[in-house]
């Protein structure tokens, strides 16, 4: 076949590849190719690695290439989706071992209640004394199917034999929001006791992809997070045993993962209460309190002892009204003076689209400015916007206001993409784009991780960092960014493992380790691994444990990849 098309290319004069004016159109391709390459975010990055660390690269590359591979002949038809290579990834794999090796900075953008495993969390209901599980109506059959029905967990002191002599919740005679013993409760499910029950509570706990109600499509998704999902899980979390569990919990996944830093945004609407107290706290001084002292705990134990710690972005909800809004901004200023190590930052949560925009807010956030300036606290903003594929609708419009208002990073931004002027103006004000692909996909704002815009960001030379977002609440695994970092690397070839480690270094410099002002935290982030602060002592830690990590992949996979790289 080879000589016969040969000489049929010689027959009709078919240029050949070695022919000069061929071989300069191949030197003009590559040119082109390592210009726009020179403006990705990791190119200088690339061009300082270390032998060693260039071989690395090299390997997982390879590692990448041979993984992908698999997939694709097990399901010609796949495409790289969060549901198949997260939850159920091959632990076994040589890619898995190399991604959970890595040293991977900081977590900055995370849902603490949705990041805690659903199936931990109730064990945790179940192992704790007093908890009990009510609804505003009967849950007969017809309320059990429903992917709408609404629950509360709350722990009560009265005893389980008055909780017994009342109807169960699965009965017409139940009394609406009667508190009734949990264990009673799921033993008389109707549909497996037990079993059945906690099946079923699990199911209400995530947002289930292949419900036939739920809206794959439409960013209703993010309501029905905010409105049914996290008020269930905030009624079981926010009870100090079950908290201090699911914290240390969290704490010692994010460290396994090599995480050694966490900010946790939180929506400060919850009800709260302490061990063996029936009645909810007044304000978040005790749960501050014990998330500090849940911190501190772990950094002292073994398992946490290269843990740097745990910071909070307080929340609110954006579809309250003023007022609301207003009182939570006055809880998160009293927090800031309360614990002023623990608050780093502020933000507003839910739907984009269809609730307020930053705009609408611009009167109570420029107030809560006001406000800060007058305690003499710092909360800078840390706005979430442009979670929307949209082109100049609301959510879209938002990453104008979170840029003007100064805030310091900015979370999921999906459709900055479409804005060239705006991606320079947030590329020199040193804003950080808080990506969570895997979380967009299972909103369906994408259609899979693969069609993320996140390389439209990275080519352009934009400072992004990796996120898991809500991991619990999607299914997704265990805490941790192996899974979000696998499938960056299979779903985007351009990606490698420099692109890991840049979005790496961003995550340390840009994270809130200490309170800064906006002259100091620009400062820091500019100066990066040469100054003289908190990231900068970071970030050189961060490259030796990488010089390691290089040094292990080399000699652990050389052998095995070395007749292929």
């Amino acid at each position: 076949m080879d000589l016969e098309n040969s000489l049929w290319e010689a027959e009709e004069g078919v240029p050949q590849i070695q022919d000069p004016f061929i071989q300069r159109f191949l030197a003009g391709r590559d040119s082109l190719i390592h210009r726009e390459a020179s403006q990705r975010h990791d190119s200088n990055l690339h061009d300082a690695l270390a032998p060693v660390a260039t071989r690395a690269c090299q390997i997982v590359s390879e590692v990448c290439a041979q993984e992908l591979a698999r997939f694709q002949n097990a399901d010609p038809s796949s495409d790289v989706r969060p549901q198949s290579l997260t939850s159920d990834w091959p632990e076994g794999s040589d890619l898995w071992k190399i991604v959970r090796r890595l040293p991977k900075g900081s977590l900055l953008y995370g849902h603490l209640p949705a990041m805690v495993d659903t199936d931990f969390l109730i064990d945790q209901a179940f192992a704790t004394p007093g908890i009990h599980i009510s609804a505003p109506n009967p849950l007969i059959t017809a309320q059990l199917d429903s992917p709408k029905t609404r629950l509360s967990f709350q722990y009560c002191s009265c005893s389980t034999r008055l909780s017994n002599d009342k109807p169960t919740l699965w009965s017409d005679d139940y009394e609406p929001s009667t508190p009734i013993d949990l264990k009673f409760a799921a033993a008389s499910f109707p549909n497996g006791a037990e079993a059945g029950f906690r099946r079923w509570l699990k199911s209400h706990l995530t947002l289930a992809l292949d419900h036939e109600d739920y809206p794959r499509r439409d960013s209703r998704a993010i309501s029905e997070l905010f409105t049914l999902c996290l008020p269930i899980i905030d009624s079981i979390l926010h009870y100090e045993p079950v908290l201090r569990s699911c914290l240390r919990r969290v704490f010692s996944q994010l460290v396994a993962d090599r995480i050694r830093y966490v900010e946790f945004r939180i929506a400060f609407v919850f009800q709260y209460k302490l061990e063996g107290s029936d009645t909810a706290e007044e304000d978040y001084t005790g749960w501050l309190q014990i998330f500090q002292e849940e911190v501190e705990r772990f950094k002292r134990s073994e398992a946490g002892k290269e843990f740097h710690g745990a910071r909070i972005i307080w929340a609110t909800l954006r579809g309250l009204s003023n007022k609301d809004i207003g009182l939570s901004m006055k809880q998160c200023l009293l927090a800031k003076q309360e614990f002023p190590d623990l608050i780093c930052g502020f933000d507003l949560l839910g739907r984009e689209t269809h609730e307020r925009s930053l705009n609408d807010l611009l009167p109570i956030l420029f107030w809560f400015r006001g406000r800060c300036a007058e305690e003499g606290v710092d909360i800078p903003f840390i706005f979430h916007a442009g979670q929307s594929l949209g082109d100049g609708d609301q959510a879209d419009d938002n990453l104008f206001e979170a840029v003007l208002l100064g805030s310091r990073r900015i979370g999921q931004a999906l459709s900055l993409y479409k804005h060239p002027l705006l991606i320079e103006v947030i590329k020199s004000k040193h804003i950080l784009i808080e990506c969570s692909p895997s979380s967009s996909a299972c909103l369906g704002l994408t259609n899979s991780f693969q069609s993320h815009p996140l390389p439209a960001l990275l080519s352009r030379g934009v400072s992004v960092a990796l996120s898991n977002d809500s991991p619990g609440i999607f299914g997704l695994g265990a805490n941790g960014l192996s899974p979000e970092f696998c499938q960056a690397l299979l779903a985007f070839h351009n990606m490698g493992l420099t692109g890991l480690t840049m979005m790496v270094e961003n995550s340390i410099r840009w994270s809130c380790y200490d309170n800064q002002s906006s002259k100091e935290w620009i400062s820091e982030i500019q100066d990066g691994i040469l100054g003289e602060g908190t990231k900068a002592t970071r970030l050189r830690q961060f490259y030796a444990e990488f010089e390691e990590f290089c040094e292990w992949v080399v000699q652990e996979f050389e052998g095995k990849y070395a007749l292929t790289v």
